[in-house]
């Protein structure tokens, strides 16, 4: 085999199950470093964890009538691990649920969990630009918001899925209900000038 190439880690689900409570999560398994696999496991973990635990804050409950949370492998190559967390939780009677959404993405390398800002230069003012991308996507799509757009928060929600960065908002954050957790993808060529080229983005942008 080609020592150069890279492959997708492998990926096992659990379920945990209790009074109508039904969360399947995933685990990094046979990774070289068990160091490194542990520490994104504990973090995929509690990611899930912190999920559950704002339901019932949120919601103002101690029990639900259904919880569900499943997860999405968004990117799994080129040592980048990406992965979206859902919850949906319903209390007895309520007309709906909430559904709550939270992500991780990881250098299976390293270990690294990354943050908004990492993907980006220094100096880069990406709060900006990414800010002007969605308010011209909400123009465009025609999103309904609740107020008027503002920016993006710094340290936005968001996944890498393919070549795009994927923004996105929870419920109530910036739309109705009805809308769901908007999503704002886009194309890690759209900003070529700003990422940073051994962060995730870099990493996809290469045709290697």
């Amino acid at each position: 085999m080609d020592s150069n190439i890279v492959l997708p880690v492998n990926i096992t689900t659990y379920l945990h199950e209790e009074n109508g409570v039904k969360i399947y999560y995933p685990q990094v398994t046979s990774l070289d470093s068990r160091e490194v696999q542990k520490k994104m496991n504990d973090t995929i973990v509690h990611t899930v964890q912190q999920l559950m635990e704002r339901q019932y804050q949120e919601q103002d409950t101690d029990s639900f009538a259904q919880m569900i949370g499943t997860y999405e492998l968004k990117t799994n190559e080129r040592n980048i691990l990406s992965i979206t967390f859902t919850n949906y939780a319903i209390r007895d009677m309520a007309a709906h649920g909430l559904t709550f959404m939270s992500s991780l993405t990881f250098n299976v390398k390293t270990g690294q969990k990354y943050e908004l800002a990492d993907l980006f230069k220094p100096n880069s003012n990406y709060v900006e630009v990414l800010s002007r991308i969605v308010q011209r996507q909400i123009v465009t799509r025609q999103i309904p918001v609740l107020e008027p757009f503002s920016g993006i928060r710094p340290n936005q929600d968001f996944y890498v899925a393919d070549k795009a960065l994927v923004l996105y908002f929870q419920q109530y954050e910036l739309s109705p209900y009805y809308v769901g957790l908007p999503m704002f993808p886009i194309s890690v060529f759209q900003l070529s000038n700003i990422i940073a080229e051994d962060g995730p983005l870099g990493v996809m942008a290469t045709n290697s």
